[in-house]
């Protein structure tokens, strides 16, 4: 088949378009691959559930018989330990689960205004 002499131009326009198009969309149009929303979406995911744990581990520093002297230690300690005090002391371990969570710690120091002081 014989392309058209005046059909020539207008096929490399639109390739010439296509990727232009592709460029700035990627780059200014925020547009992402299915990865990128992926990932995006676990890290929303994640910081959603650390926020809804957080009254959890300010409930479990309350409720703690020996919270003086947890709260004590963990002022005491640097600031870069201070996450794992409050780890030990058991205040970002979730009911029902095993281990603590270090990102729940770090909320938590944050909502018990431990953190920045």
């Amino acid at each position: 088949m014989k392309t058209p002499e005046w059909l020539k131009p207008a096929i490399v326009g639109a390739g010439v378009g296509a990727v232009a198009l592709a460029i700035l969309g990627f780059t200014w149009g925020g547009w992402v691959t299915g990865a990128s929303a992926s990932k995006m979406a676990n890290s929303m995911s994640e910081d959603n559930v650390i926020a809804a744990l957080v009254p959890v581990c300010v409930d479990i520093s309350r409720s703690d018989v020996e919270r003086v002297d947890k709260l004590a230690a963990i002022r005491d300690a640097s600031t870069y330990k201070r996450r794992d005090v409050l780890m030990e002391a058991g205040w970002a371990t979730v009911p029902g689960s095993d281990a603590p969570s270090r990102d729940l710690a770090k909320a938590c120091l944050t909502a018990l205004d431990i953190d920045k002081s």
